[in-house]
């Protein structure tokens, strides 16, 4: 178990400083939203949470560069004065600092104890390299197309747009050493028959929404919606190129407003979470739950778009091997989707590591996001995996799939 997560850890980090390579010190510090803090405050968070919690708490060590703490700490500073960091040098030796101490405490450090805590540290990092992610993407400008990107297969278009899901019940939520706090408890769930879309709904499809005025139709919004696109005179999504090469792909940057309002020109409606995990997880052949819409088999470059491995979003049907039981794509990877649900705990639920890592949320104010990006790690990817913001955010890469009751 160790050496597995030793690997894990060694990976990681791989790809943690792969997306800084090249950057310069403007680009390190800067704050591209009042949302966000710059990318190199990320960059030592991650050192500094790392230390806190294995080192400091687990291992008994002093704190190491107490200078950082009130700078590196997640209430430490708003987020407009985080802008003053130390120079990418000293942050990046900062991070081998504290690597190089938590790896001579996992030769000793009781795992079996710890495991879900080590497991939690892996998946934070993985959590805050998605953010640097798409704050170096907003200082970077509108995507260009890619020879590299996959092409798509083609699905048979005969194929119904979306699928029948069987009422019944279900097992939501996970108990696995992984999973997060708000992930727990597994429990039995019960749901209606209903409709779910195959795909996410791709940039050609949205462009209608665009084209018949949506943005400009009071009756597709709610009130908050509305009130949200007037005041930001909002008429397009953030990442919106309108290059026809993209038509395939999934509609990315779009806040919660603009899905449910979409949803709503097409006549259909924005699925649960319970609903959206249901036509992820679960294998209805054997009625099983499934950790990955593929099965148990730790995600790999055959079955979604992730990782950054593609610099912006790939087809929608480009991934079949990523295909659910029942026939869904694209659960995991390309872009987040936004559900119907508001963010709030499952049955069982008892906060970890702290109270504010999800307990702090559950404010009746954040909806719930499923699958990951083309950005998220694989360690912080799985169908029972939830995400959250505000309804209004739309700066991650966010866009959604439809679903109908029956």
């Amino acid at each position: 178990m160790a050496e597995n997560l030793r690997d894990g850890f060694i990976r990681c980090r791989q790809g943690t400083l792969e997306l800084f390579e090249a950057i310069d010190d403007s680009t390190f510090r800067h704050q591209v939203h009042p949302d966000f803090s710059p990318v190199g405050w990320h960059l030592g968070h991650i050192a500094y949470t790392e230390a806190l919690w294995l080192l400091q708490h687990c291992a008994g060590m002093a704190p190491l560069r107490p200078q950082y703490h009130k700078l590196l700490a997640a209430d430490g500073l708003p987020k407009s004065e985080r802008v003053n960091l130390p120079e990418f040098p000293e942050i990046v030796a900062y991070l081998d600092e504290v690597r190089d101490r938590t790896f001579s405490y996992l030769e000793m450090a009781p795992i079996s104890e710890q495991e879900r805590l080590w497991r939690f540290i892996l998946q934070h990092e993985s959590q805050h390299t998605e953010t640097i992610g798409f704050l170096l993407n907003l200082q970077r400008g509108p995507w260009q197309p890619t020879a590299d990107s996959p092409a798509s297969p083609v699905a048979d278009r005969s194929e119904s747009d979306d699928i029948e899901i069987p009422g019944g019940d279900f097992w939501q939520g996970n108990d696995r050493p992984d999973a997060l706090d708000n992930e727990r408890s597994s429990h039995l769930y019960s749901l209606p028959t209903y409709a779910i879309d195959r795909y996410p709904v791709t940039c050609a499809q949205y462009r209608q929404f665009i084209d018949a005025r949506g943005y400009q139709t009071p009756a597709y919004w709610s009130p908050e919606g509305w009130n949200w696109v007037r005041t930001h005179q909002i008429d397009r999504p953030l990442y919106w190129t309108g290059d026809r090469t993209f038509d395939t792909h999934p509609v990315c940057g779009v806040s919660y407003y603009e899905a449910e309002a979409y949803a709503r020109f097409a006549g259909k409606r924005l699925p649960t979470e319970s609903e959206w995990e249901k036509a992820a997880s679960w294998n209805p052949d054997g009625e099983i739950q499934q950790l990955y819409p593929w099965g148990d088999r730790f995600p790999t470059a055959t079955h979604c778009n992730h990782d950054n491995a593609h610099p912006h979003t790939t087809p929608v049907d480009a991934y079949p091997q990523g295909a659910s039981p029942y026939g869904c794509y694209d659960m995991l990877g390309n872009v987040w989707e936004w559900t119907a649900s508001t963010f709030d705990r499952y049955p069982g639920f008892s906060a970890f590591p702290y109270r504010g890592y999800s307990q702090t949320y559950f404010d009746g104010e954040h909806r719930v996001l499923r699958g990951g990006s083309f950005v998220t790690r694989p360690w912080a990817m799985r169908c029972s995996f939830r995400n959250w913001y505000h309804p209004w955010i739309r700066q991650i890469f966010a866009g959604f799939r439809c679903a109908r009751s029956l």
